[in-house]
């Protein structure tokens, strides 16, 4: 079996895979969004101190497993530096006490991978990938040939959800509440800009989005009536339609050069019952394979470094702990 840590952001998390069948033996995450939601985001300093306290609590549980571990996987990268140095400082103490390889997780595979917990791997593959930090396109051929096709300019599909949420006094995280807002809205009452919809190029933008859903806010709020509970409502429906409209256009793109057969969204913001819905229409248009994780193993969690780490176990890719180091971005247009 293999012990695998996540802790890239303000997810605490261990689980245990075997090796031979995928089969997840334990799997328990602690979420910080509560102590969070105070400041409208995620406090690194904060998170990581909550990781000191939850990450021991969880490995407690974990002792019975130990004689049976062939090695530690970690997430080193990327992610925010104080927090990923957590998990790593653990699974570097683990390596040294159980005499145990040690595998280093890039974060962005464990999201393609969380499509594969507890199944055989499908590749090649087109990705979507979408959460707080990225939204990019990637095409997976393999676990060592991943290469990203297309990236945001700026802001991320669910950075945005995270800002429109806080302009609207809604509370973090973003997602789940603007979802649940656009649900009771008229999406057809605001018309906001589809970012890039007269670029050739397939890339991504939210920033004037994000910043026409501010203008509009500000003008219902200086209205003679002020903004109400409905208006925030049709301000979602209507901002959520335009992001996600923004996805399918360019995908649009992607797909007239060469449709693939099989597709997938992948990431925290992949949970988006909107964007799934318009997403699985576009595929079952061209005949392509869609592929979805489950809403459990969207966000952040250890499952699906474990799924990666399996694979990386068998191709015998284990990382010394003097080489380990944390990395906050992946610059690299080719994961290697």
């Amino acid at each position: 079996m293999i012990l695998s840590i996540e802790s890239s952001c303000d997810d605490s998390s261990i689980s245990i895979t075997q090796i031979e069948t995928n089969k997840l033996i334990y799997h328990k995450k602690i979420s910080q969004e509560l102590q969070h939601s105070i400041y409208g985001g995620v406090v690194p300093e904060l998170a990581a101190r909550l990781h000191i306290e939850a990450l021991p609590k969880i490995l407690e549980e974990c002792k019975e497993y130990f004689p049976k571990l062939k090695a530690i996987a970690v997430t080193n990268a990327p992610g925010l530096s104080v927090t990923l140095t957590e998990g790593v400082t653990m699974a570097k103490a683990l390596v040294i006490s159980l005499n145990l390889p040690l595998i280093a997780v890039n974060h962005l595979k464990g999201h393609i991978y969380s499509l594969f917990i507890e199944k055989d791997e499908i590749l090649p593959m087109t990705v979507l990938l979408v959460s707080g930090g990225h939204t990019q396109i990637i095409q997976a051929n393999s676990l060592n040939d991943m290469k990203v096709i297309a990236s945001t300019m700026d802001d991320s599909f669910g950075e945005s959800f995270d800002k429109v949420s806080k302009m609207l006094g809604l509370g973090y995280p973003g997602g789940p509440v603007v979802q649940e807002y656009a649900l009771k809205g008229d999406d057809l009452r605001f018309v906001l800009p589809i970012p890039l919809s007269q670029s050739p190029k397939i890339e991504f933008s939210y920033s004037g989005l994000k910043n026409a859903v501010r203008m509009q806010i500000e003008k219902l709020e200086n209205s003679e009536f002020g903004m109400n509970e409905q208006d925030k409502y049709d301000i979602c429906a209507s901002f959520q339609k335009t992001a996600v409209l923004h996805i399918v256009q360019k995908l649009k793109k992607l797909f007239k050069q060469n449709i693939p057969k099989n597709f997938a969204i992948v990431g925290g913001a992949s949970a988006n019952i909107y964007l799934r819905a318009q997403l699985e229409e576009l595929c079952d248009k061209h005949n392509t394979n869609l592929y979805l994780s489950e809403l459990k193993y969207c966000s952040d969690n250890a499952a699906m470094i474990g799924r990666v780490a399996v694979e990386q176990y068998k191709q015998n890719d284990f990382i010394l702990i003097s080489d380990i180091d944390v990395q906050s971005r992946i610059k690299e247009l080719v994961w290697a």
